[in-house]
């Protein structure tokens, strides 16, 4: 028998390694650090990309697609922004045989390239706001990967968008906030914390950074999903200007946002159990299988007409298999659909055929309860509904059994290192105080929270005053 997955309390890397493997949702790639996304990993970017994209197409957003290779003399117009890519471009340096006039980066991000397009677009304030989503890959040079988490090329989409004033840019900025926070939320039942950034651990090139971020099962923290106001840097470097309703030249604002595949790291990392898989019903390519059990050669029929009388009547969204599969038995059928995280298994056998029933079990919590046929469709609504929600409160309960106030530097280094998760501390600003924490401890600030008590306190680290706590936590 093929080994099975490693318990999450003995080496949860391993665990989260051997759950994207055995649930069939990506392997490694003979191109070091990529990966191969397979169907049902595939299957669940989507899921994501569906609700993402009618949540960007609500807001006024376009889709649009721009090129894989930028001229390496765009990168560098943005100091900022080149800066902090530099060690991660990979660079096209011959085509067709011949070295290039001019090296090109497989993009990063696409900022450059859309802003020299832009520049193109925008004249007047009449074609204000410009609003632009891209889905795509992109390529960044990482020397240790993870699948889905962290690796060389992952998918993404990058919104991209100009305005006529800063006030419009950042409300766009926090818009695009409250959609990431949505969709984690109420699709993919991962409770976030929203917040800005530290000006360490901004975008390069932005005037400030949001972002969502969410605590996985082994207490680290994962950024899953970041809104960038970029204020006029994109707009100085590319000249992009235009003419105001007075009649004068002026540099648009900007923003950029982005969510990637990492997300489906963030569903494995945060629902998963020992088992595998477990995915909120929302986000489940499949939300029911119905597995046949029988026992010899008779009533086959009879089974699978029972079944698909049943399955004929669920609603058109309630996604569903029939595995009829004679070559597994059902046990190694449970096995492993349990594995691929579906929110519900039906079984029906003989005794079930014969008194009109079916099991139903919830992948969850592993309840099964017996059902008249009748009551199947009804009670499958209801016990997806209350999956989703079971599963973004328990989510939500970890979070806060593993959020700590901490008041002082010698506690907060002791919860970093054995208890792991959110730290809620006073910090006075100083970048210096946050590179100390970082090197001391290895947890960076998470966030600044944007909803926040204001609280007169004093820095963890030096004990400055200090007006607002913040989250720190070791992070992906």
């Amino acid at each position: 028998m093929k080994k099975g997955i490693t318990k999450r309390s003995e080496d949860f890397s391993r665990w989260y390694t051997d759950v994207i493997i055995k649930a069939r949702l990506a392997d490694y790639s003979p191109v070091k650090g990529c990966m191969v996304i397979r169907p049902n990993g595939y299957a669940l970017w989507e899921k994501m990309q569906s609700y993402l994209d009618m949540m960007f197409k609500e807001t006024g957003h376009e889709n649009a697609y721009f090129p894989l290779l930028i001229p390496e003399s765009f990168l560098e117009k943005e100091a900022e922004h080149v800066e902090g890519f530099a060690p991660e471009c990979a660079v096209v340096t011959h085509g067709g045989g011949k070295k290039l006039e001019e090296p090109l980066v497989i993009r990063p991000t696409s900022e450059t390239i859309i802003w020299a397009m832009f520049k193109k677009w925008i004249m007047s304030y009449r074609d204000l706001p410009l609003l632009i989503n891209q889905w795509c890959n992109v390529l960044r040079w990482e020397m240790r990967t993870r699948l889905f988490l962290r690796t060389t090329e992952f998918l993404w989409q990058e919104g991209h968008t100009a305005h006529a004033t800063a006030e419009e840019a950042e409300e766009e900025t926090l818009q695009m906030l409250n959609v990431y926070q949505t969709f984690a939320q109420e699709y993919a039942a991962i409770p976030v914390i929203p917040g800005r950034k530290s000006d360490r651990e901004k975008f390069a090139g932005a005037l400030h950074t949001y972002t969502i971020e969410a605590l996985m099962q082994d207490g680290k923290a994962l950024q899953a999903g970041t809104s960038h106001n970029l204020g006029q840097n994109f707009a100085r470097a590319f000249d992009v200007t235009f003419q105001d309703q007075n009649g004068e030249q002026q540099l648009v604002y900007a923003t950029s946002w982005g969510m990637s595949t990492r997300m489906i790291g963030a569903l494995i990392m945060t629902h998963g159990d020992d088992q595998g898989l477990v995915l909120p019903p929302k986000m489940a390519p499949l939300s029911v299988v119905f597995i046949p059990i029988f026992k010899g050669k008779e009533g086959h029929g009879e089974i699978l007409e029972f079944i698909d009388q049943i399955a004929a009547s669920l609603d058109g969204d309630i996604t569903h298999r029939v595995d009829a599969r004679e070559e597994y038995t059902p046990g190694w059928k449970f096995n492993e659909w349990e594995r691929a995280g579906v929110p519900i298994r039906v079984e029906v056998g003989p005794r079930d055929l014969k008194q009109g029933e079916v099991v139903v079990v919830r992948r969850d919590t592993r309840e099964k309860a017996n059902l008249a046929k009748d009551k199947v469709k009804e009670k499958i609504r209801e016990l997806l509904d209350e999956i989703q929600t079971s599963l973004f409160q328990r989510a939500l309960r970890f979070r806060q059994e593993n959020t700590m106030r901490v008041d002082d530097y010698q506690t907060f280094r002791e919860v970093v290192a054995e208890q792991g998760g959110f730290l809620h501390a006073n910090w006075c600003g100083d970048p210096k105080c946050e590179d100390q924490v970082k090197q001391d401890t290895k947890a960076t600030i998470r966030c600044i929270p944007i909803e926040s008590e204001d609280e007169d306190g004093v820095c963890v680290l030096c004990g400055k005053p200090s007006g607002d706590r913040i989250y720190f936590a070791k992070a992906y």
